[in-house]
């Protein structure tokens, strides 16, 4: 989700400048001007930018740790997200940006932040999602059904490594890992996002307490934001990169499907339209991620669910950032009545959101 950009892109140019002559060979570096979108997000700001020395020329990518918002509550530190990235690109085929540099002193563009290599391809669009209009729904109904199967292959690929060496990704303040983690890591996140009361979510996270089933297999490691808009396609439906791993973390490998596929269910029923033809049905996704996996899949609808409920506290956050940004009133009922706490409330059959009540927070955070 973006918030408005407020950086200097030639000061931002130069410190660059200064920094890659001191990590490429020959220390003789030019930079093009950065591309830098007119919004940046909240879990990283991203720079893009060609670097030509020696008679070469680059194409780079500096992620950025978010300085002026964020999304989520203690992000995982910014020297473990590179860490994650070069484990991912240097033992497995898993196909993440190739990873170059980390630089942790926020004294240079005002965070920490790594470098990357820029890797082309095209990516589904979510504002407006990808079912109704864009490229997606502009291609062939079997290149869709490629990049579905594809972004499987890549989801199953993950659960399927050694978990030992992404321990640092354990946050045991929350709880054990598994789902006394991820329950406790949203409740602090839901009252964190907005201080106002959310009677949906409030609503789900007593349902979610209640009805938690057993997670008898070890945890694997889990991308966290596991969906066909954060792949990058090339022409023929082929991934080139897997993005996004921001909130990687430890669990069950069915939350990491049923968000999969509860992302795409909230960009079709969610917003009231099909899905596109060639997206294989999600009882077809279960199947050929059980082939690929070796495993059955165990209690997809309570994670389901949970994937709701997350979605609705982020969007709560976003809400929360709208009115942070004067985008919409202070009073605006948008951060609990939206289109992922519609979908929450239809899921557990509650009373669709409301208005907002309580006192109003106490301003921007």
């Amino acid at each position: 989700m973006p918030v408005p950009d407020q950086r200097n892109p030639e000061v931002t140019r130069a410190v660059l400048t200064r920094w890659l002559a001191g990590r490429l060979a020959d220390g003789d570096v030019t930079l093009s001007e950065l591309e830098i979108p007119g919004t940046t997000g909240f879990s990283a700001e991203t720079l893009l930018f060609d670097a030509e020395h020696g008679g070469r020329t680059e194409r780079l990518v500096a992620k950025v740790a978010p300085v002026h918002y964020q999304v989520f509550p203690d992000p995982l530190p910014y020297a473990d997200q590179y860490r994650l990235l070069r484990l991912l690109d240097e033992r497995t085929t898993i196909p993440v940006p190739p990873v170059r540099w980390f630089e942790p002193d926020p004294a240079l563009l005002g965070a920490p932040f790594y470098v990357i290599d820029r890797v082309d391809g095209r990516a589904p669009d979510d504002n407006p999602p990808y079912h109704p209009a864009g490229w997606v729904a502009e291609t062939a109904p079997e290149r869709r059904h490629r990049m579905w199967t594809a972004g499987l292959e890549i989801l199953a690929e993950v659960h399927r490594l050694d978990p030992a060496p992404f321990a640092f990704l354990d946050r045991p303040r929350y709880g054990r890992v598994g789902l006394d983690q991820r329950l406790g890591y949203y409740t602090h996140y839901m009252s964190w996002a907005y201080h106002r009361p959310q009677p949906t979510c409030a609503a789900a996270l007593r349902w979610l307490r209640e009805h938690r089933p057993p997670e008898p297999d070890p945890p694997v490691l889990l991308w966290g934001d596991s969906r066909v808009g954060n792949i990058l396609y090339g022409d023929d439906g082929e991934p080139r990169a897997a993005l996004d791993w921001e909130i990687a973390t430890l669990g069950a490998p069915e939350e990491d499907l049923a968000w999969y596929m509860y992302l795409d269910r909230h960009h079709s029923e969610g917003i009231g339209v099909p899905r596109l033809p060639g997206f294989p049905s999600y009882a077809d996704t279960v199947a050929y991620y059980e082939e690929l996996t070796g495993r059955p899949t165990r209690h997809l609808a309570y994670y389901e669910v949970l994937s709701a409920f997350k979605f609705a506290v982020i969007m709560a956050r976003i809400g929360q950032a709208f009115i942070d940004f004067d985008l919409v009133p202070p009073d605006s009922d948008f951060p609990v009545d939206n289109t992922a706490s519609r979908l929450l409330a239809a899921l557990l059959d509650l009373p669709a959101p409301g208005p907002v009540t309580g006192p109003p927070p106490g301003g921007p955070r």
